[in-house]
């Protein structure tokens, strides 16, 4: 039986370390779904592991994209199990680890999507008008109207998942909810979840020092040299949209960096919710010796 040891926790856990570690132990690589991490432009604000941490173990899907690319989470998805696959065999190992902050993209490899039809684009377009002019509030409105089910178990509060509930239940005339939850195909492994967690205080401040290391490292040229590209759908995310504000002149350097922090301590606190979901993760305290981990995934090993 093929075993995927995969570790999730909040941003600045210290995921990729213990992942590391465990590929090490059992002699394996890594998986990651880490969706920031995909696009080879982007490195010092997505916080890409370390050049001795990649030689540390094999690292799959690490700046392997371009952020030119329309890479999505259902291609990943066929894309990483096609490597697992590939992997399974060619190590003769039954193990492999898979790591990553994007809970989406890390329950599409394990679980399966949910597939839905083609949505005319224009559809969408006027959603993000409607964003923009009127606000968040409208559209949960509508989503309330058209799927009270999905309202209700959706986070709604995120405006990509909202919007995209939203262009199916107009686009099809039926719920978003009605395509969720259908038989996935079945998968060659069994997932051990391992789970990293930190007092909220200890997270927080361990966000705010990451942030401040990125900026030390050089995250402000490191977005200048992106600028151009700074409607790409890659660089819609925290560390560069804030910046790409203090160089339209809209947020001085000093508010930019403190609204970065404060976005992905919004970010981290969303992973913990999503991740509280997940009755199936072992959870242990980031300070956990890995040898306590390791005994517990070994214990799960039949």
């Amino acid at each position: 039986m093929n075993y995927l040891i995969t570790v999730v926790g909040a941003t600045a856990i210290g995921k990729t370390a213990l992942s590391i570690k465990l590929a090490q132990h059992f002699n394996t690589e890594i998986i990651s779904s880490d969706s920031r991490q995909f696009y080879k432009e982007m490195n010092i604000g997505t916080a890409v592991p370390s050049p001795e941490e990649l030689n540390a173990a094999k690292h799959h899907f690490i700046q392997n994209r371009s952020i030119f690319d329309n890479y999505s989470v259902g291609q990943f998805e066929k894309d990483a199990l096609q490597k697992l696959n590939h992997l399974f065999l060619k190590n003769k190992n039954k193990y492999l680890i898979m790591v990553g902050g994007s809970g989406l993209y890390t329950n599409a490899v394990i679980n399966g999507l949910d597939y839905f039809p083609e949505i005319a684009p224009e559809i969408r377009t006027r959603l993000n008008l409607q964003l923009q002019n009127k606000g968040i509030s409208e559209l949960q409105e509508q989503l309330k109207v058209l799927d009270p089910e999905s309202f209700s178990t959706l986070e709604i509060e995120n405006p990509h998942r909202l919007i995209r509930a939203l262009e199916i239940c107009i686009g099809t005339g039926k719920k978003y909810s009605e395509f969720k939850n259908k038989p996935k195909a079945p998968r060659n492994f069994t997932p051990i979840k391992i789970g990293l967690f930190a007092d909220r205080t200890i997270m927080y401040n361990r966000i705010n020092q990451r942030v401040d290391i990125m900026m030390q490292k050089g995250l402000l040229d490191e977005v200048k040299n992106l600028y151009a590209h700074k409607n790409l759908n890659a660089l819609q995310t925290v560390g560069y949209k804030e910046l790409f504000e203090y160089l339209d002149g809209k947020y001085s350097l000093d508010f930019a960096i403190e609204e970065i922090k404060k976005n992905t301590r919004r970010f981290a606190k969303r992973q913990v919710t999503w991740n509280k979901k997940d009755t199936s993760i072992n959870w242990f305290d980031f300070k956990t010796e890995t040898s306590e981990i390791i005994t517990k995934i070994e214990s799960l090993i039949v």
